[in-house]
């Protein structure tokens, strides 16, 4: 299995509904809490560590670059 980056919802919106409404409500620890769980709960329907190691590994680059941007923007 590869890592799919392109949305694979029929309706993309309604998934970051989702989540973003899953966290109303919640302490910055709980909504940290829930993202934990969440990335957990996830990682095990994947089952496959190679996917997770890429996964991870493009999400930190995400990370990064959006950190290093908003440097450059300061």
């Amino acid at each position: 299995m590869t890592l799919s980056t392109a949305s694979n919802f029929a309706k993309p919106d309604d998934a970051f509904r989702a989540i973003v409404e899953a966290h109303r409500g919640l302490s910055d620890e709980q909504s940290a809490d829930l993202d934990a769980a969440l990335v957990l709960v996830l990682a095990n329907h994947i089952g496959d560590i190679a996917v997770l190691h890429e996964a991870i590994a493009l999400a930190k680059r995400r990370m990064l670059d959006a950190s290093q941007q908003q440097q450059q923007q300061q």
